[in-house]
Order: structure tokens, then sequence, then C-alpha cells
């Protein structure tokens, strides 16, 4: 039985790996969203990535920005709430990638996602979906969010 649930949890680790574009780099955010779409972040070192689209198709955004257009919130520690976020600047748009922790319920309710803001208004917010939420935004080495 062991055997089989290694072999199971290897096979999902590998299909993941197969749609991932941070191939050669560091994913910093990776989710399904409720409606089957993919977001990603990856650190390339001199840029970071996001991407977001069907699995397995041509993304429908791909954004590759350099590394000092980039900028992150940190949890400072306070708060039920535990939140990191990622700005990724297109033109007018912001892509927000955040993930958050509620401390104090019993579930640790997770929410993550994107919020997307054209002239710093909020046109739109994807949630992804509850299992599978990569998250390695914490301690990222990337300017304050002003």
């Amino acid at each position: 039985m062991k055997i089989i649930a290694i072999a199971s949890v290897l096979a999902v680790l590998c299909a993941t790996n197969v749609d991932a574009s941070c191939a050669g780099s560091k994913t910093l955010f990776f989710c399904n969203t409720v409606k089957g779409k993919q977001i990603e972040v990856c650190d390339a070192g001199d840029t970071i990535n996001y991407s977001f689209g069907k699995s397995g198709q041509k993304p429908e955004i791909v954004i590759k920005v350099p590394r000092d257009k980039a900028s992150t919130y940190q949890w400072a520690g306070v708060g039920r709430t535990e939140s990191y976020a990622l700005d990724i600047p297109n033109g007018k748009a912001t892509y927000n990638v955040f993930w958050g922790v509620d401390r104090l319920t019993e579930e640790h309710a997770i929410e993550a996602g994107v919020n997307v803001l054209i002239n710093n208004k909020l046109v739109t917010t994807v949630n992804c979906a509850d299992k599978g939420i990569v998250s390695n935004i914490e301690g990222v080495n990337l300017k304050p969010t002003e």
C-alpha cells in the first residue's frame, strides 16, 4: 500500500512540473483557480515571471519584469491573518498575487489568488481553489510594496 501511495504522490508532483513554466527557476507561487486556470509566479533571478491560463495550453497572460520592478508585501508578525503578496506591474495594470491564512481559526482557512488593478483600482479578483496552492512568497528578496 505504501508503494502505491508514494507512486501516486510522485505522479501528481511530476504532472504539476510538466505544466509548470518555472523550469530552471524557483516557484514563488502556484495554484489552480476555481475556474480551472493556473496562476504561476517564478523567480528567474534577473526577472520575476507571471503566467495565467489553462493547464497544458499556451498561457493567456505572460509577464516577465525586471526584478527591481516587482515588489512584495511581507507579513509583519502582527494580527490574526498572516499574509504575503507579490506585485507584478505591466503597463497600467498590476497583478497582485496574494496568499494569507487566518491563524486563529481551527481550520486555518487560506485565501490566495490574484487581484488585478488598473491605474491602482481593483478591477477583478481571481481566487485559487482550496487544494494544491504553493506559496514561497515569504522572505522573497524584492523591494517592499509601497
